[in-house]
């Protein structure tokens, strides 16, 4: 089975058709997906999907290009997290293509995920655009290969992701991985070590061909894992299996829901 391993249920794109979603999910043989939090005032929202419906999970953060909300703490985000059905921390980092003056609360912003993520010992999702200099120097200052977690939708070159990985962290590739234009998105794809890769959708967004320019939903995911066993020259049932388990490796707090 496969896991989506970002996407936004609770958006209004696809808040009103889960019931449809989770459908499609099964019927493309992804047993499991993560609820993303972005902001706190929408938290409420993400966690309640993934207590009502044993094949979603949910994390807690507040995406670096969000300005007008709530401040996130240690403490908040600690409190937050420390539900069962939230695994993980995030979606935090630096994004400075929305926020050209770089500003010092992103980076701040940031560390508080980091610290928090280290004291309750779920992993990171790292979120970086035009930006991956000082995210890496961030992680690597607030020893966030301590508690690890994933680059998500990864779009940098080689030179990053050897960094990424030497830190510990994981890949996850989204349907940018199946545009014809995304070489260097590919050529990662086809060298990053197999059990250090994860898939996504991060849906409504980015669907991947043939679905381009369309909503995106976590049954979409698969074909994110048949480019990549492409790339690599291996079966889908390879990078389903390993993306899988790499997966519950990192997301220790996460069980396969189609076991239970």
């Amino acid at each position: 089975m496969l896991v989506d391993s970002h996407c936004h249920l609770d958006f209004p794109d696809l808040a009103s058709q889960v019931s449809d979603i989770l459908q499609r999910m099964q019927e493309n043989s992804v047993g499991c997906a993560v609820c993303i939090g972005v902001n706190l005032e929408d938290f409420p929202k993400v966690l309640a999907l993934a207590e009502a419906h044993h094949q979603l999970y949910a994390t807690v953060g507040v995406h670096p290009e969000y300005t007008d909300v709530e401040e996130p703490t240690e403490a908040g985000l600690l409190k937050l997290a420390a539900h069962p059905k939230v695994i993980g921390i995030g979606e935090t980092g630096l994004d400075y293509y929305w926020q050209k003056d770089k500003p010092e609360w992103q980076r701040e912003r940031f560390r508080t995920h980091i610290r928090a993520a280290k004291t309750c010992g779920k992993p990171l999702i790292i979120h970086t655009r035009e930006s991956a200099a000082d995210t890496l120097r961030l992680m690597r200052e607030e020893g966030a290969d301590t508690v690890g977690g994933v680059m998500h939708c990864f779009t940098e070159n080689r030179d990053i992701a050897r960094d990424a990985l030497d830190l510990g962290f994981y890949l996850s590739f989204s349907g940018i991985v199946t545009f014809k234009n995304a070489s260097i998105v590919k050529e990662v794809a086809q060298k990053c070590p197999l059990d250090r890769i994860l898939v996504e959708t991060d849906s409504p967004y980015l669907a991947p061909a043939p679905y381009r320019g369309k909503q995106n939903q976590p049954a979409y995911v698969r074909h994110v894992a048949e480019e990549i066993a492409r790339l690599r020259s291996i079966s889908s049932e390879a990078v389903t299996e390993a993306t899988s388990n790499n997966f519950f490796t990192l997301f220790k707090h996460a069980s396969r829901p189609w076991e239970s």
